[in-house]
This record gives C-alpha cells, sequence and structure tokens, in this order.
C-alpha cells in the first residue's frame, strides 16, 4: 500500500487537508457564489457507519468538497447552512468518497486531496479519454466495504459529470451487498460556476444548490438492476427526469 493509501486512514490527516481545502475554498461557495442547502435534518441522526451518499456529479472536486463542508458543519449543530467556518477546526473526518484512479493521479493538487479521503477505484468502463469494456475489480468493491463498516461513503452512481449519464451497477452491487443506509443527494449550480475539475471559477455570482433526501427504503433483495433504477430515480438523473427536463425546457422557449 502506497503512503498516501496508509496515512490518508488517520483522522487528524484527514482534518488538517479538510481545514486547510475548506478555508481555501469556503469564500467560493458563500461569498463569490451562493449555496443553498435543504435537508441537513436527515443527517443529523444518522448512525457513524454503513451510511451511503448518492448524488449526481458535476465537477470533480467542488462537489465532494461542498460535502465534507456540510459534513463538518453539521457536527458544529448548523442546520441547512455554513455559517461561519469554524467548524473547520474540528471537522467531521468519518468519511470517504468513491473517485476514479485516473482522476486522482492526474495532477499534484488532486494527488494530495485523496489525504482527504479518497478510495480509488478503476474505470470499467472508460481510461486514458477512451471507452474500454473491463470486468470490475473486486478489490476496488473490497475497499468500499471496508470503508462502509467504520464510516461513511460518498459516491456518484454515473462515474461523469455528464448529465443523465446512466448509472453504474457497481453501485447497486455495494448496496445489496452491505445493506447501507442510503441517502439520496442532488446537487445543481456547480457546473455553471466552476469548471470541470471545480478547482477554477467559470462564472461568478452563480446559485449552488444541494438537497438531501430522506433515506430509501429499499428491499435489498431485488436484483441490481431495480436497486440501480431507486437510486437514480431518487439522484434525479433517470430516464424520466432527462424527459421531464427537455419537457420542461422546450415549454420555456414556447413561452
Amino acid at each position: 500500500m502506497k503512503l498516501v493509501d496508509k496515512i490518508k486512514h488517520f483522522g487528524f490527516v484527514r482534518g488538517l487537508v479538510y481545514a486547510v481545502v475548506g478555508a481555501i475554498t469556503y469564500p467560493g461557495l458563500t461569498i463569490i457564489n451562493q449555496i443553498k442547502i435543504e435537508g441537513t435534518e436527515h443527517i443529523e441522526k444518522l448512525p457513524r457507519r454503513n451510511v451511503l451518499f448518492v448524488s449526481n456529479h458535476q465537477t470533480y472536486f467542488a462537489d465532494v468538497i461542498t460535502f465534507l463542508q456540510i459534513f463538518s458543519a453539521i457536527k458544529w449543530r448548523k442546520k441547512n447552512k455554513l455559517g461561519l467556518p469554524y467548524y473547520l477546526l474540528l471537522p467531521y473526518t468519518n468519511v470517504y468518497f468513491v473517485a476514479a484512479e485516473e482522476t486522482m493521479n492526474s495532477s499534484l493538487v488532486s494527488k494530495l486531496f485523496k489525504l482527504a479521503g479518497a478510495l480509488t477505484i478503476k474505470r470499467t468502463w472508460r481510461s486514458d479519454g477512451k471507452d474500454v469494456n473491463r470486468n470490475r475489480d473486486e478489490s476496488d468493491t473490497q475497499k468500499i466495504d471496508e470503508a462502509l463498516k467504520r464510516s461513511w461513503v460518498i459516491t456518484f452512481p454515473q462515474g461523469t459529470t455528464k448529465p443523465f449519464a446512466p448509472g453504474r451497477k457497481g453501485t447497486a452491487h455495494i448496496i445489496k451487498n452491505n445493506q447501507p443506509i442510503v441517502v439520496p443527494v442532488v446537487i445543481n449550480g456547480f457546473w455553471r460556476a466552476f469548471n470541470k475539475t471545480g478547482l477554477s471559477f467559470k462564472k461568478k455570482g452563480s446559485k449552488l444548490s444541494i438537497r438531501f433526501k430522506e433515506p430509501l427504503q429499499i428491499d435489498y433483495s431485488q436484483p441490481v438492476e431495480a436497486i440501480l433504477e431507486q437510486v437514480m430515480n431518487s439522484i434525479e438523473q433517470s430516464k424520466t427526469y432527462m424527459l421531464k427536463s427537455k419537457h420542461h425546457f422546450v415549454h420555456l422557449m414556447n413561452v
């Protein structure tokens, strides 16, 4: 195991990374742009382990950074807001996030951000900018299984920032095998405010939103396809929501 993979499991290391990254990114969420947070009441009483947050994805890093900021704010009893970032003095660090290995090794900044608790996995459908078709690496699944046994995990079922991309069955397998509490999250505005990496601004003054929904009621005996469909509906990225979005766009164009 590489040094980064070893030390990222130490809470004080992740806490230090959160504090530094949080202090740098806080103005972009609350001053340069405006963030609206909803549904933190669904998080306050969650157990400290076997909780899986599933979300749509709009940037490589800004999404995850926002999650970590919000979890830390909730630890300090803040509700649906960040407020002053004194929560970064003692952030909530019992959380990991799933990220593509290729993305996390793409730059010095991303390699350092691994220390925040990245669970790096190999994409089964894309590598080095090309479409591929390879089997799921069982060791990647084991990483997530082990993390769920002791903490919260954030994952993005689509594995891409492209809206309405199909979900990946790996997420459903993880849910079926571990039977975690699954909390759906819907984010918006990040694609407008930040570039694809989420590390620089594209449009200032944007409205960002992140909405935590009630945990899903899942029948874990269902096939993975049914579980995945339920997840994709919950994060509003299914074909049904895509058709609704297109219909809404056409309606606005005709008004």
